[in-house]
């Protein structure tokens, strides 16, 4: 007798409920599709035009974050390095290269809900192009770990998991159709504590 409508009623449960989670997850999980892969970084061109997908805008919308137009700059993020191994509070790297063309270029860390790492006044958190030393050829090469060291520094000292956010500003390459042929600097790892 009550069998049918506690089957309906688990049916209405199902599909709103499991629609409902499958949504938010969706809109937590992705910027958005149309993602440039070059090597460990990755990258959302499409992100703030008009032609970004309806995920894209609805995670640009709870973020509430104003992100670079593509004509104003290119935003990639790395969470892996050169092995394809999860980037760890707890190790050490050298990112290494050079970057795309770019009037101004950061580099910063974040945790993996992107937000800042903690910082402290006398430890560098960032770099950016004014600021890092380079070779000859234009390459430079950066030590991220917990142990200050001379030269190009950040300071890395985490639990979790973290990401690279490089952000290129006034970029050639952000309206460039030949994308994948960009050079990235490379993420090595050079060790672990407590592993």
């Amino acid at each position: 007798m009550f069998r049918l409508p506690v089957l309906v009623l688990l049916t209405l449960v199902i599909a709103f409920g499991g629609g409902a989670w499958s949504a938010s997850w969706m809109l937590k999980a992705t910027s958005g599709f149309g993602a440039i892969d070059l090597g460990t970084w990755s990258a959302y061109p499409d992100l703030q035009t008009s032609k970004a997908d309806p995920f894209a805008k609805a995670h640009r919308a709870g973020d509430g974050r104003i992100l670079l137009g593509r004509a104003e700059g290119l935003v990639f993020t790395a969470e892996a390095d050169e092995t394809g191994a999860a980037l760890s509070g707890k190790c050490a790297y050298e990112i290494s290269g050079t970057t795309p063309p770019a009037r101004f270029w950061t580099l910063r860390i974040a945790d993996a809900a992107d937000a800042p790492l903690a910082a402290e006044a006398r430890f560098p958190v960032t770099l950016n192009s004014w600021t890092t030393l380079r070779r000859i050829d234009g390459a430079f090469s950066i030590r991220v770990n917990a142990t200050p060291e001379p030269g190009n520094w950040i300071r890395l000292d985490a639990s979790g998991p973290v990401r690279f956010i490089l952000t290129l500003i006034d970029t050639p390459a952000a309206s460039s159709s030949r994308m994948v042929d960009l050079d990235m600097p490379s993420i090595s790892l050079i060790g672990c504590r407590d592993a």
